[in-house]
């Protein structure tokens, strides 16, 4: 999660507002952020409180580095890609792809854990929020690279071949967890967090990867 900017910068404001002349520090205004945050957040249906607190090292390095304004440096991203790797879960019956049809309902879904939504209902991707997939959608994010003709230009004809197989692991491994490759990377991690379960990471894997995916065509 990142941090809360506006509020941090909400605090600051109220000393100037009351005349302090002491320049506070960056651990007070972290303080006034995270206060400002609790007493202003409250749990609603199925959105609790746990990613307000519930924040592992890679995010807590990251969420610095972006404050800082500074990139991490390469031993410790390599230290957090490693850690993150080991997290992955591989495919329990050892089956990468699914239905892709399904996996293009998964991608153009943005429901999923907000107050609004039911516990048992099924979360979306979101992925086109990001990303552009087919060459059919004309709406689509560019905070992530186009992934139109995402297996073809990776020369995956077929994905159960021997030599589809580091980009078809490569591809699981960043849906499950992004930061496995990338330490501070946008990308949620979608199997790590909960937040897509394995069928459905199948589903999405064979809109990418399938030849008849229309991604592919």
């Amino acid at each position: 999660m990142k941090k809360i900017h506006f509020a941090a910068a909400a605090a600051v404001f109220a000393i100037a507002v009351v005349g302090c002349t002491t320049t506070p520090s960056g651990a007070d205004l972290d303080k006034m952020a995270q206060d400002m945050v609790r007493s202003g957040f409250h749990t609603k249906g199925i959105a609790t409180l746990d990613r307000l607190t519930a924040i592992d090292e890679t995010l807590k390095l990251c969420n610095e580095a972006d404050v800082n304004g500074k990139p991490l440096d390469a031993a410790t991203a390599r230290r957090i890609e490693e850690a993150n790797l080991k997290t992955v879960k591989w495919p329990s019956d050892g089956k990468f792809l699914g239905d892709w049809k399904q996996g293009e309902a998964v991608a153009q879904s943005g429901r999923g854990l907000t107050w609004t939504d039911a516990a048992s209902q099924a979360n979306g991707g979101n992925c086109y929020n990001c990303h552009q997939i087919t060459r059919e959608e004309i709406s689509f994010g560019t905070i992530g690279p186009s992934l139109y003709n995402y297996g073809k230009i990776r020369g995956v004809s077929d994905p159960a071949s021997a030599a589809s197989k580091p980009v078809v692991e490569y591809t699981w491994g960043k849906i499950w967890n992004a930061k496995a490759y990338n330490a501070c990377s946008n990308m949620p991690r979608a199997g790590h967090m909960g937040n897509l379960t394995e069928t459905q990471i199948r589903d999405v894997m064979a809109l990418l990867l399938d030849p008849a995916s229309p991604v592919n065509k």
